[in-house]
C-alpha cells in the first residue's frame, strides 16, 4: 500500500490520492459532462480516489451521492477525503457494483456515471499493480455489468454517463441498448483541432427513444496552452492538479 497525499483543488477541497487510487482529466471532463442538478441522486461507480464524485458536488451540489468502489483502500481514501472536507451528502460503498441491489434501492437515482475500465480483458499488456488491473482492464466488471446495473439503479428518464476510448465506442452503445438505456448525447475529445479523438463522452437515458445528438469536438489545447474551454472546467489555470 502507497502513502496517501493530498492534491487541492479548487476552493481548498483537498482529494487523498495514491499510487493506487489517483485521477487524470478525463474524470474532470466526465464530471462536467454528466451535469447533475441539485435535486438529484448521484451514483459514482468505479469511484477510486472520489475525484468524480467531488467534483460534481464541488459544482453541481447535488442532494446525495453514493460513491461505489469494490476496492477497500479507495474507499479509505475516500472517506478520509469526506471527513477533511466535511462532506455531508456522500455514500461510501465497499461492494461488487455487480451486488449493488442489496445495498441501493432500484429505480431511485437520477444520474448515474462511471469512468470504467479502458481495455477488455486480455487487451493489451496488463498493469503491474493489482489496483491498476482492476482500473484499467475489465478483470473484475465489464461495460454490460455497469449498463446492466446502472439501468436498474435508475429513474425512468435517469441518465447514465460515460467516457471511454473511441475504440470501445460500439461495445459501449451496444451494451446500453441492450439495458435500456437509450445514446442520447456524444461527444468526442481531442488534444488539438490536429488529432484524432482520444477520448469519448456519452450519456444515455433510461427508457428513452432512439436519437442521439453529437455535440461538437471537445479540445485540450488551444493556441496558447489549454483551451478555453478545458480551463473552464478546471476553475482556471491555477487549478489544474499536478498529476
Amino acid at each position: 500500500m502507497s502513502e496517501f497525499t493530498f492534491e487541492t483543488l479548487r476552493n481548498n477541497v483537498e482529494i487523498c490520492v495514491s499510487d493506487e487510487h489517483k485521477f487524470g482529466t478525463d474524470a474532470f471532463l466526465l464530471a462536467d459532462f454528466a451535469s447533475p442538478r441539485h435535486k438529484d441522486k448521484v451514483c459514482d461507480l468505479g469511484t477510486g480516489c472520489g475525484i468524480i464524485a467531488v467534483l460534481m458536488e464541488m459544482t453541481f451540489s447535488p442532494k446525495e451521492i453514493y460513491c461505489v468502489d469494490i476496492q477497500p483502500q479507495a474507499i479509505e481514501q475516500l472517506k478520509i477525503t469526506i471527513r477533511k472536507n466535511n462532506f455531508e451528502n456522500f455514500i461510501p460503498v465497499c461492494k461488487d457494483l455487480k451486488e449493488l441491489d442489496k445495498e441501493i434501492p432500484a429505480g431511485i437515482l437520477d444520474v448515474v456515471t462511471c469512468n470504467p475500465p479502458y481495455k477488455a480483458t486480455n487487451a493489451g499488456i496488463e498493469s503491474l499493480s493489482e489496483a491498476q488491473k482492476i482500473a484499467r482492464h475489465e478483470i473484475m466488471c465489464n461495460i454490460g455489468d455497469i449498463c446492466r446495473i446502472a439501468s436498474k439503479l435508475l429513474k425512468f428518464g435517469g441518465k447514465l454517463c460515460l467516457c471511454n476510448r473511441p475504440e470501445r465506442l460500439a461495445d459501449v452503445i451496444s451494451a446500453m441498448k441492450e439495458n435500456d438505456i437509450e445514446p442520447k448525447t456524444l461527444r468526442f475529445v481531442c488534444k488539438d483541432n490536429n488529432s484524432a479523438p482520444w477520448l469519448f463522452l456519452i450519456s444515455g437515458s433510461k427508457g428513452g427513444k432512439p436519437f442521439m445528438k453529437v455535440l461538437p469536438q471537445l479540445y485540450i489545447n488551444g493556441e496558447n496552452g489549454f483551451s478555453d474551454e478545458l480551463l473552464n472546467i478546471y476553475g482556471g489555470k491555477a487549478n489544474i492538479p499536478r498529476n
